[in-house]
C-alpha cells in the first residue's frame, strides 16, 4: 500500500495536530501489529484513528472529537453502533453465557429467520466469517460437480482465502499474489464484469470444467463498479444451462439491498448464497445457505445414503450464542420496522446532497451508489464529468476502482475528518436507518470545505 508523500500538505498537518493521541496510539501498535493495523482497509497514513466508543450514526475518537460515519463496522451496522434493543438481548445473553458447545435454541431461531428471510435459504449452515463461508460455497460447488475450476469477475471481492486473493485490486491477470500456489490460481478463471461477450467466450473456453461462478450481485465493493441486471440475469441463465452452480456473495447486500437480499430485489434465484456482516448484527458471523442437495453434503447421513463422503466442517464459534442473539435481534428488527426503508431513503439524501455539492463547487467528480450505498469517483483521467448527468455504468472497473494508496482520495478522507466526518476508503460509504437531518447537514458542509482544501493543494483542477 502506498503512503501519503511527505509534503507541506495542510490538510495532513491539519490532522496530525488534531489527533495526537491517535497518532501515539498507532505508534504502539506498529510495534505489536504488522503495519500497525489488524485489516488492510483502516491502514491510513500519516495514522489510523484509534476509536474510543460509538453510538447511533457517530463516534468518537481518542481525542475526543466526533465523527458521522460512514464505515458503520465495514458495512455490518445497518441500525448504527449500539442499537438499544440489540445491546439490551446480547447483555442478557453475557449472562447465560457465551460458548455452550453444543446445540442451542438461539441458532435455530437464527436459521429459521434466515430460511424465511432469504429466497435462496433452503439450507443453513453458520461460519465464522464471510471469508469463511465463501470458501465453504466454493468447495461445495466443487463436490457437488466432480469439477475444479471457479469462474470469478475482475474487482469482485471474495474475502482473503487463496481461490479469491487476487484479481480483486491487483493481479487482474489471474496471477498469484504472495503466499497463493499458482497450481490454485490456475483454477480460477476471471471474467471481465459486466462484458457478455467475454463472458461468452470464457464459458465457451472452459466448458464442462467450470464448478461455480461466483460474484457480487449488485457489482464489486457494494457496487463501486455496478453490475447491470440484465447481466447477472444472463449469468443465471448461463449457468444453469451449463451445470455451474452460481453463489451470490451477499455478504455486504444481505439484508442491506432488501430484506431478502439482492436476490430479493433482482428477482434472481441463485444455487448458494454467503451471509456475513448485518446477519451477525456486526458481530463475528456468517454462513452459507442455498439449495438443500447441495448443502446436503455436509450431512453424514444423507452424503451416505448417496454413496459420496461428507464435507468435512468445524469451526469453534459457528453460531455461538452471543452472535445468535445480535443476528436475531437485527434481523427482527429489520423484518417489523421501517429501519431499512429509512436506511435507503438516507442513502438516497446523501448521494442528491453530495451531487449537488460537486456541481456547485465545479468539480469534475462523480456521486453513485444504490439503496444505502455512496461512491464518490475522483477521476483520477481527468474525463469531462458534469455531476449531475455522470453515469457509472459507462466506465469499467480499471476506472472505477481506485488503486490502495490514491493520494486524493486519501486527502479526501483526512480532510473530511477533519470536519467530523469518517468516509470509506472507496471513497464514500454506508448509511444506516439512524443517520438523519444532522448528519447530512454535517456531511454535506465537511464535504463543501474538504473540495475547497484539495483544490489549495492541487488535488483538484
Amino acid at each position: 500500500m502506498n503512503a501519503i508523500a511527505p509534503s507541506n500538505s495542510r490538510i495532513i498537518s491539519a490532522y496530525i495536530a488534531q489527533t495526537p493521541a491517535s497518532a501515539a496510539a498507532y505508534a504502539r501498535s506498529r510495534e505489536v501489529f504488522p503495519a500497525g493495523v489488524t485489516h488492510d482497509s483502516r491502514y491510513m497514513p500519516p495514522h489510523p484513528l484509534s476509536v474510543t466508543h460509538a453510538a447511533g450514526a457517530r463516534k468518537w475518537d481518542a481525542d475526543g472529537h466526533g465523527y458521522v460515519d460512514y464505515v458503520g463496522g465495514h458495512g455490518a451496522l445497518i441500525l448504527g453502533h449500539a442499537h438499544p434493543e440489540m445491546v439490551a438481548r446480547v447483555s442478557e445473553q453475557l449472562a447465560r453465557g457465551t460458548h455452550y458447545g453444543a446445540n442451542h435454541d438461539l441458532e435455530l431461531r437464527w436459521g429459521e429467520l434466515i430460511q424465511a428471510l432469504v429466497p435462496s435459504a433452503e439450507l443453513v449452515r453458520f461460519t465464522n466469517s464471510g471469508t469463511e463461508a465463501t470458501l465453504m460455497a466454493l468447495r461445495l460447488a466443487r463436490a457437488a460437480t466432480g469439477r475444479a475450476k471457479v469462474l470469478r469477475l475482475r474487482g469482485h471481492f471474495h474475502g482473503w482465502h487463496d481461490h479469491v486473493a487476487f484479481g480483486v485490486v491487483n493481479h487482474f491477470d489471474g496471477g498469484p499474489t504472495p503466499g497463493v500456489l499458482p497450481d490454485l490460481a490456475s483454477q480460477v478463471v476471471l471474467a471481465d464484469p459486466g462484458d457478455a461477450i467475454d463472458l461468452a467466450a470464457v464459458l465457451d473456453a472452459h466448458e464442462g470444467e467450470i464448478a461455480a461462478a461466483i460474484l457480487e450481485p449488485t457489482g464489486s465493493s457494494y457496487g463501486q463498479v455496478p453490475l447491470r441486471p440484465e447481466y447477472v440475469r444472463l449469468l443465471r441463465e448461463e449457468t444453469a444451462k451449463r451445470g455451474i452452480l452460481l453463489i451470490f456473495d451477499e455478504v455486504v447486500t444481505g439484508f442491506r439491498v432488501a430484506l431478502g437480499g439482492a436476490q430479493a430485489a433482482l428477482g434472481v434465484r441463485p444455487d448458494l448464497t454467503t451471509l456475513a456482516k448485518i446477519l451477525a448484527g456486526g458481530l463475528p458471523g456468517g454462513a452459507v445457505v442455498g439449495r438443500r442437495d447441495v448443502l446436503e453434503l455436509l450431512d453424514p447421513e444423507r452424503a451416505a445414503a448417496r454413496g459420496v463422503e461428507k464435507i468435512g466442517h468445524q469451526g469453534t464459534y459457528n453460531a455461538n450464542p452471543v452472535s445468535a442473539a445480535a443476528g436475531i435481534a437485527t434481523l427482527e428488527i429489520l423484518r417489523d420496522t421501517d429501519a431499512l426503508a429509512r436506511a435507503h431513503a438516507y442513502g438516497a439524501r446523501l448521494r442528491a446532497g453530495v451531487t449537488e455539492v460537486l456541481a456547485e463547487e465545479g468539480v469534475p467528480w462523480g456521486a453513485y451508489g444504490h439503496t444505502t450505498g455512496l461512491h464518490i469517483f475522483i477521476n483520477p483521467r481527468g474525463l469531462p464529468i458534469d455531476p449531475r448527468s455522470f453515469d457509472p455504468l459507462t466506465l469499467g472497473y480499471a476506472d472505477l476502482k481506485l488503486p490502495r494508496g490514491n493520494q486524493t482520495a486519501a486527502k479526501l478522507r483526512l480532510a473530511m475528518r477533519l470536519h467530523g466526518v469518517d468516509f470509506s476508503p472507496w471513497p464514500g460509504g454506508s448509511a444506516s436507518a439512524v443517520h438523519g437531518d444532522s448528519e447530512l447537514d454535517q456531511t454535506l458542509d465537511a464535504l463543501r470545505r474538504s473540495l475547497r482544501l484539495l483544490r489549495e493543494e492541487g488535488e483538484i483542477h
